[in-house]
């Protein structure tokens, strides 16, 4: 799959970028099929292949999420701007972000109750009677051997 992305060129502190399209997998200062254009962000420079952006995302490139916007911002593709920094700019998104976060909260990954259990910390409790029933049956069989050696002391 094709990536239309930016590489970064230009001396320390003084970054300008080439619009390149290259394989997907490829590293960030990997080799590129073709350059489309340069964008300075300092000096607000830029100058894009309009005719070569349009034929490499007929041909199935898909731009990264910063060049969208900015092939949106140029008029170049229709469409609209993707959310680049995570930060949620509508209602809508908002709401959908604090419902993701709701669930990402409930769900806990697998093996953290044994891990917590291990340190001697309290184990979370569980829902139902039938599933408290066995371990408290076990805690007492520990006590008793517990106070059994105690006693044989």
């Amino acid at each position: 799959m094709l990536r239309i992305r930016f590489l970064r060129v230009g001396k320390k502190n003084s970054p300008s970028f080439r619009l390149v399209v290259t394989p997907k997998e490829s590293p960030p200062k990997g080799k590129f099929l073709e350059i489309l254009g340069f964008y300075n962000p300092r000096l607000k420079e830029m100058n894009l292949k309009k005719e070569r952006i349009e034929y490499w995302i007929s041909q199935g490139a898909q731009p990264s999420d910063t060049i969208h916007n900015l092939l949106i911002k140029e008029g170049i593709i229709k469409g609209t701007k993707i959310s680049v920094h995570g930060k949620p700019n509508s209602k809508e998104e908002k709401e959908e972000k604090g419902e993701k976060k709701a669930q990402n909260s409930a769900i806990s990954p697998v093996g953290e109750e044994e891990k917590v259990e291990g340190e001697g910390a309290a184990a979370p409790q569980p829902e139902s009677d039938e599933k408290t029933k066995p371990a408290e049956g076990a805690a007492d069989e520990k006590l008793k051997e517990v106070t059994d050696k105690a006693e044989e002391k």
